[in-house]
């Protein structure tokens, strides 16, 4: 998939609504799209304007039908989630794995019990 093993660039939220689309549903044509959105809808050209910008990125491909073009996605939510996170380590926490999981604790966002739970999982290959 596109973009494994780069820190890349958070997706903005209209992205990140659209990426999740197609990581939901799979490939999709741009309407199809539209049908998926609450009421009110965003305009075609509007979600197709995200779409061809994703693209430019390599964050999606498409196949042509004609005219027409279904969109797909290059890159798994994994594999996006695993960049992000790496982009945040690296510009937040200088690289370290380390200083986050001493950030995570001192903010209390996790015990000293979770923390040897994930401990005991990661030595036994979970």
């Amino acid at each position: 998939m596109a973009n494994i093993g780069k820190v890349m660039r958070r997706l903005t939220a209209k992205e990140e609504e659209v990426m999740g689309l197609f990581w939901e549903k799979g490939p999709l044509f741009v309407r199809e799209m539209l049908e998926l959105y609450p009421e009110p809808r965003p305009h075609f050209n509007t979600v197709s304007t995200v779409v061809r910008g994703l693209e430019e990125e390599g964050f999606v491909g498409h196949k042509a039908y004609g005219k027409t073009y279904q969109y797909f996605p290059l890159l798994s939510r994994e594999d996006y989630s695993r960049g992000t996170l790496r982009g945040v380590v690296s510009k937040y926490f200088n690289n370290s794995y380390l200083g986050v999981v001493s950030s995570l604790m001192q903010e209390e966002k996790i015990s000293l019990d979770e923390l040897k739970e994930l401990i005991k999982q990661v030595e036994e290959g979970q």
